[in-house]
């Protein structure tokens, strides 16, 4: 008897080997043979060990799928919520604790970091994205200025509708270093077409060295930073990052020019 059952579950595994080719989830027949031995010792229902079978495919496939949409974001640097340097920044660790859950995403919020240069906003950027792409959630990030590129050559092709169609689809885009550098009237109207398309449907996250009072001079036109600040803020969550750059740590350095030191709501 005891060989025969043996045969059976030999050929009970090619089958489940077989079957999991024709499914194109070949993770079935390891996690089948590894559990076989565990399922019949701890007297699983048949139900039980299918489900732990089913429950390693999908986390598998799962983390598979979030390696591919991490990929597809264009982080600049793949950085994590888990390795930031909190001592710098204690005040916003809850806040980002609880945006890394991602429910922000599924209200379609949007999320402003703004600080000084050096003070971890595209980390906590990248970080959020990361986590969102681990969550199932398409991200795409890029700089202000590569955004306005990537406008501006739809428009010019005459596909700007279908390509701010397309991005809307994405759970998540990032705009990284607003405020860097000033934009012409015309860049900065291509832009702010993003925000609107986007507003109540997916969620934005914005980094900016400087004050929203300031966004004015980046767009050149303050009713035009005056409306896309008011969509933006009007579902969102403002964090604001202070201290020196962490770059210039024990080089004798405490400030930067360009660090301005309004508060964030000016």
């Amino acid at each position: 008897m005891a060989g025969k059952t043996k045969t059976d579950a030999t050929e009970a595994l090619k089958q489940v080997t077989y079957l999991a080719s024709a499914l194109k989830a070949p993770r079935i027949t390891e996690a089948a043979a590894r559990l076989a031995d565990h399922a019949r010792d701890a007297g699983w229902t048949h139900e039980e060990y299918l489900a732990a079978i089913l429950d390693r495919e999908v986390a598998a496939r799962n983390a598979s799928g979030a390696q591919l949409r991490i990929r597809a974001a264009g982080f600049a640097a793949r950085k994590t919520i888990e390795e930031f340097d909190w001592d710098a920044q204690p005040a916003v660790r809850q806040q980002v604790a609880a945006l890394a859950s991602g429910g922000f995403l599924t209200e379609a919020r949007n999320v402003v970091l703004l600080g000084p240069p050096g003070t971890g906003k595209t980390h906590l950027a990248t970080g959020l994205g990361i986590a969102a792409a681990n969550h199932g959630h398409r991200v795409l990030f890029a700089t202000v200025t590569e955004w306005v590129t990537r406008l501006t050559d739809a428009h010019r092709a005459g596909r700007l509708p279908q390509e701010l169609t397309r991005l809307r689809r994405c759970g998540l885009i990032i705009v990284d270093e607003v405020g860097y550098l000033p934009f012409e009237q015309d860049a900065a109207n291509l832009f702010f077409q993003l925000v609107p398309s986007r507003y109540e449907h997916a969620s934005l996250i914005l980094t900016s060295n400087l004050p929203f009072s300031g966004w004015g001079g980046v767009f050149g036109d303050q009713a035009v930073a005056a409306a896309m600040i008011d969509r933006v803020v009007h579902h969102a969550d403002v964090l604001t990052l202070k201290g020196a750059s962490y770059r210039l740590r024990n080089r004798g350095i405490d400030t930067l020019p360009s660090i301005r030191t309004q508060d964030a709501a000016d």
